[in-house]
């Protein structure tokens, strides 16, 4: 039960994210280049003795321009950032980062166990790793540092390293402990989904000596 929460959390956070960094950058463009063609077809329009239209777009300009989105672009980098951390993690768990399992495949079943899970124990010292330094990171910034345009606190924004870091060490082990009960890993590759574990061992889709990686 609570595996399963913790899944539908992580693809609603980076749903999330994803949906509402491409939508803001689509309406910061869109306030961008609306204000500026706008004053420009306001000269233009007047140029050609075209008054209708110079108040037209003059009044377009003016509305665009009190809108202040100077802050929508940061707000989207973090936005896409913190998605790609949380991403990252799902990767993991569904088995759709990059491999190479040419050596893998090659090994008997009885020595290519042993080099699976020294991968998957080398990808949890990793992100282990990197989440506990980016923990002493944030817990070092100075509480009064801000973001440039938000002004929002530093450590508010690098907490996404330790929290993604610690989330993908989760998974490795996780996809380890899987694979040592069941013989089966997470793959995706030519053509073949992922599929979450649904039965009382907690499978995924194919056998380690397929998916490895």
């Amino acid at each position: 039960m609570l595996d399963r929460i913790l899944n539908r959390l992580e693809e609603w956070i980076i749903l999330t994210l994803i949906a509402a960094a491409t939508t803001l950058t689509f309406v910061a463009v869109v306030h961008r280049y609306g204000a500026s063609n706008s004053a420009s077809l306001s000269r233009w329009a007047g140029a050609h003795n075209l008054l209708m239209l110079k108040a037209a777009a003059l009044f377009v300009y003016l509305k665009l321009a009190a809108i202040n989105l100077s802050w929508a672009q940061e707000l989207a980098t973090y936005m896409f950032v913190w998605m790609a951390k949380f991403g990252a993690a799902l990767g993991v768990r569904t088995g759709i980062h990059v491999g190479v399992d040419v050596f893998v495949n090659k090994l008997t079943p009885a020595t290519r166990k042993p080099v699976i899970v020294f991968a998957l124990l080398c990808g949890a010292l990793f992100t282990g790793i990197i989440g506990t330094l980016g923990a002493v990171y944030v817990y070092e910034l100075d509480p009064d540092q801000v973001s440039p345009e938000l002004e929002w606190p530093s450590w508010m924004i690098y907490l996404c390293i330790p929290l993604g870091s610690y989330l993908m060490c989760f998974r490795f082990l996780q996809v380890m402990w899987r694979y040592l009960r069941t013989g089966y890993v997470p793959h995706h590759a030519h053509g073949i989904d992922y599929e979450a574990p649904h039965d009382e061992t907690g499978a995924a889709t194919l056998p380690a000596g397929e998916a490895a990686r």
